[in-house]
């Protein structure tokens, strides 16, 4: 069997040459087996009728066996003959042809280099897709969040605007200027609370010294 890996042809045919070649070697050889059991029966019903004969069915088959083996090696020689001829002058594609389907690169032939260019800029470009795809997860996130926090805002402006409405059911005028007071008076209570604090600290550092 030829080694040739005979990648055009199998591109062209949809299957190697040399597993056609296989399956026809199989084919012939399998006949020629089958071919030898008929003769051999033929041999023995001819035999069975001559009376007195002394040739055993055994001995038949030693001498089918032998005159198989002596077949076989004649045959694979010519075989061997018929593939390199078939190899070479059927199932072989020309150098020099092209296949339609590759007729594009005749037409826009490029070099390896010319080739690897293409491949690292493919992969450039692979990876600024990952990267835009990235931030645009990215930002559909943030977005997500920014959306988040507008609800929360909203929900504290109708707080404020429920409040004020209040305080102008109960006469407190504007909710700002109540807010703002509201703030000064907090304010100073937390002063007034840490100025009670210091005292305390103090009255009780006294009360120790006594």
């Amino acid at each position: 069997m030829s080694v040739d890996p005979m990648a055009y042809e199998t591109q062209f045919f949809g299957f190697t040459p040399q597993t056609c070649m296989l399956r026809v070697y199989i084919a012939f050889q399998d006949y020629l087996f089958e071919m030898m059991l008929v003769v051999e029966g033929v041999i023995l019903k001819k035999l069975d009728g001559i009376p007195g004969c002394k040739i055993s069915p055994s001995q038949i088959r030693k001498c089918t066996e032998k005159f198989l083996l002596f077949m076989k090696e004649h045959f694979d020689k010519l075989f061997a003959k018929m593939e390199e001829m078939l190899l070479q002058l059927v199932l072989n594609i020309p150098k020099n042809v092209l296949l339609p389907e590759d007729r594009v690169q005749e037409q826009y032939p490029y070099s390896k280099e010319e080739f690897q260019a293409l491949q690292d800029e493919l992969q450039q470009l692979q990876q600024q897709c990952r990267a835009e795809a990235a931030a645009e997860q990215e930002l559909r996130a943030e977005l997500e969040e920014q959306k988040a926090v507008k609800a929360e805002l909203e929900k504290i402006l109708q707080c404020f605007d429920g409040l004020e409405n209040i305080c102008r059911e109960h006469g407190a005028g504007n909710f700002k200027e109540s807010f703002a007071l509201l703030t000064q008076s907090s304010k100073k209570l937390q002063d007034v609370l840490k100025d009670v604090e210091e005292k305390s600290r103090k009255m009780k550092r006294h009360d120790q010294l006594m």
